[in-house]
C-alpha cells in the first residue's frame, strides 16, 4: 500500500536537487523487475498513440512508468537510462490527472527513495495542452510527464559539450517510458512542441531547470 510520508533534513537527498522540501511524499508501490513481454515485443509493437480511453491509470502502474524513466537499479546508485559522468540532470514530473489513488496535481519524481513529492493541486492537463499548442492528446491522456533538465549539473563537468549530453540521457529516458508503457498496455507520445516558459510555469520549476519534453499517457 502506499503512503504519505514526511520527509525531514536527515532524509537521503537525491544527487543534485535542493534541501528537503516540507511537502508530504508518497511512497510509490515497488516496480517489478519482470514482465510478461520481450523487448523485442515492445520494440516491434510501440507506437506514437494520441487517443486515450477514460480509464484510469493504476498508481502501480505509474510507478513502474517513472521508475522506467529514471528509477533506481538494484546497485542503488545507477539508474535505467544512462547519465554522462553518472551527473544525473534530468528531473521528472507527473501531472495526474486520472489515477487510481493519487490526487490531481503536480508531483515530481524522487528516484532514490521511489516516491512522489507533491509540488502543486489542480488538474492542470488543460494548461499543459494549452502551452503545447493545444494538442488535444495532452490534455486527454490520464496522465502526463515531464522530462525536465538542470543543465549545469552536467556542464559543469563537460562545458557545452554537456549540452548534448543531456539531451541524449532525455532521449533515452523518454524511449524507457514508451517501452514501459507498452509491455503494460499503456499508450505514450512524445511531444516537444511546446511554449518552455508557460510549462515551466505550470509546473513550478525552479529557476534552473528547462522542460526537455512531455510525454502523454493513457490506455488506449
Amino acid at each position: 500500500m502506499s503512503r504519505y510520508v514526511e520527509r525531514n533534513e536527515n532524509d537521503q537527498l537525491d544527487a543534485g536537487t535542493k534541501p528537503a522540501d516540507p511537502l508530504p511524499e508518497l511512497q510509490l508501490p515497488d516496480p517489478a523487475l519482470a514482465g510478461n513481454i520481450s523487448i523485442e515485443q515492445t520494440l516491434a509493437q510501440r507506437r506514437s498513440i494520441r487517443s486515450y480511453s477514460d480509464n484510469p491509470l493504476s498508481l502501480s502502474n505509474v510507478s513502474q512508468i517513472l521508475w522506467a524513466a529514471q528509477g533506481m537499479t538494484m546497485d542503488k546508485f545507477f539508474r535505467t537510462a544512462p547519465s554522462a559522468g553518472a551527473l544525473y540532470p534530468l528531473e521528472v514530473y507527473l501531472i495526474a490527472g486520472n489515477v487510481r489513488g493519487l490526487d490531481v496535481g503536480v508531483y515530481r519524481y524522487a528516484p532514490a527513495r521511489h516516491s512522489l513529492i507533491r509540488i502543486c493541486d489542480g488538474d492542470r492537463r488543460d494548461e499543459l495542452c494549452k502551452a503545447s499548442l493545444s494538442q488535444p492528446h495532452i490534455r486527454d491522456a490520464a496522465a502526463v510527464v515531464v522530462i525536465a533538465a538542470d543543465y549545469s549539473r552536467t556542464t559543469v563537468k563537460y562545458g557545452t559539450r554537456g549540452i548534448r549530453y543531456v539531451h541524449i540521457e532525455g532521449g533515452c529516458a523518454a524511449e524507457n517510458i514508451c517501452l514501459q508503457g507498452m509491455s503494460l498496455g499503456i499508450g505514450t507520445c512524445v511531444t516537444g512542441a511546446f511554449d518552455d516558459a508557460k510549462v515551466a510555469s505550470i509546473l513550478n520549476l525552479p529557476a534552473n531547470e528547462d522542460p526537455l519534453l512531455i510525454l502523454s499517457i493513457g490506455y488506449v
